[in-house]
């Protein structure tokens, strides 16, 4: 760590697609502060997850960032990261950081409690009612499991008793509860040590609910459609009645489809009040200037498009994610579109506070792009969805196979010419040789990154029988 390492202050969104963000993406969505963090450092709007091997997609998503590792070279699904792959937090730790979480925690209690010192407000799992949160406050055994967490009364005007089963927190939005958690930290850590805030929200996750200042914001009938909105997907893609795909009947209809995409983007616009809050504590207190600010998201939505609702899928809309960047070192007002991953942003944090990255981390630094002439990490990304989907893309196509019930279908996009991923060109002669080469990449991808688990099996005893 060097004499002028930054503060870090992480912020992770749940099911936040890569363009629900005003000024990279879709403008009907109200995210003034969001737009500010855009506005005034780099973001990558090409940015992707690898996928999942769970339906719960967050569960490795998040583990890929806290370990800086690829998909199949995690602990499992992701549900745990073991010791010999040093989290994020336990590497700025070990280099003299003050380490807080508080919010969404999807990846076992021990990795948790190596790697941070503080926090508030945590939540082990992957969703809750967000007013009734069963959410710890920190505890330095790390065992979490006779720790009450705080439970505030429904008018949220103070700590209320409550049996040791209950470990819930009622009456209070789990946005504003991460942002208070986050407050109180910023207002007491530690000035001699550089801080790592991580601050992960349960929103846009559903069910979708949120203070009604911020749905009223939305008018659903007047809302457009997406060009890719369909009543239903057009072939089986093996996760089509998947609990996300439930929360909406079949087929879907554009009057329904405008209810739940005004429920999201108001979700997103009280996340984008609460970041508010937190600038301003930032500034109020001095920290602005020497605070690097990370906006990630652990995975997109679908939301009515391609007849799909949920992130169980390799379209963009659920691979894509939000990262931007904002603070010391990096440049205002860029957007580059090199291919990056989430998971990037471990050896990334790393390189800018000067502490070395570890050997187990798979993800590469982004710091040489906040400069002149930074080469792209990488000319392809991949991304895997169980046993049943894999994708490959470059600067222009993408490739997504499926392998269903012993079926296999192929799907190839124009990238620049059909962002909406709409037209398949997968059976077009004058493709061919495309398809050839993004499936060539497929393999390298089977063999050297380690696509070979039981759900690779399965998908590649499809695909090379097909």
């Amino acid at each position: 760590m060097s004499d002028r390492s930054p503060n870090v202050l992480f912020l992770l969104t749940d099911d936040q697609r890569f363009d629900a963000i005003a000024a990279v993406g879709d403008p009907e969505i109200h995210t003034p502060n969001l737009d500010a963090l855009a506005e005034g450092g780099t973001s990558f709007t090409q940015a992707q997850i690898m996928g999942g091997t769970s339906p719960a997609v967050c569960m490795p998503s998040r583990a890929m960032l806290h370990s800086g590792r690829t998909l199949f070279r995690l602990a499992g699904q992701g549900g745990e990261i073991p010791r010999e792959h040093p989290t994020l937090g336990e590497t700025l730790k070990s280099a003299g950081y003050q380490c807080f979480g508080t919010g969404k925690w999807h990846n076992g209690r021990d990795a948790f409690a190596r790697s941070f010192e503080d926090g508030d407000h945590i939540f082990f799992g992957g969703m809750a009612d967000h007013w009734n949160v069963p959410a710890y406050r920190y505890d330095p055994t790390g065992k979490y499991d006779n720790t009450l967490p705080r439970c505030t009364d429904p008018m949220g005007s103070k700590a209320v008793e409550q049996r040791p089963a209950d470990h819930i927190v009622a009456g209070k939005h789990s946005t504003e509860l991460v942002t208070d958690a986050t407050l109180a930290f910023l207002g007491r850590h530690d000035p001699s040590r550089p801080f790592f805030a991580y601050v992960s929200f349960l929103a846009p996750h559903d069910p979708r609910t949120m203070p009604a200042e911020h749905r009223n914001r939305y008018d659903a009938e007047r809302l457009p459609l997406p060009s890719n909105f369909m009543g239903a997907h057009p072939f089986d893609n093996g996760e089509l009645h998947i609990r996300d795909e439930m929360l909406e009947g079949f087929p879907r209809t554009p009057e329904a489809i405008r209810e739940h995409i005004a429920d999201y983007y108001a979700m997103v616009s009280h996340i984008d009040a609460e970041v508010g809050r937190m600038l301003s504590a930032l500034d109020e207190a001095g920290l602005r200037e020497s605070t690097l600010i990370v906006l990630g998201g652990d995975n997109g939505l679908a939301v009515g498009q391609h007849g799909l609702m949920g992130k169980q899928n390799l379209y963009d809309h659920s691979v894509r994610v939000p990262l931007i960047f904002n603070g010391p070192g990096v440049p205002a007002g860029r957007r580059s579109e090199a291919l990056v991953y989430l998971h990037d942003a471990y050896p990334t944090i790393c390189e800018m506070a000067g502490v070395s990255i570890p050997a187990s981390v798979e993800g590469v630094s982004l710091a040489p792009l906040f400069g002149e002439g930074g080469a792209a990490p990488r000319h392809y990304a991949h991304a895997a969805y169980m046993d049943k989907q894999r994708s490959v893309r470059d600067d222009r196509y993408k490739l997504i196979e499926y392998a269903v019930e012993g079926r296999r279908r192929t799907q190839l996009f124009d990238l620049l010419a059909d962002p909406a991923e709409l037209s398949s060109l997968a059976e077009d002669p004058a493709h061919a040789d495309v398809v050839q080469r993004l499936r060539g990449e497929l393999e390298r991808w089977r063999s050297e990154l380690g696509d070979t688990r039981e759900a690779g099996e399965r998908f590649w005893a499809t695909y090379d029988g097909g």
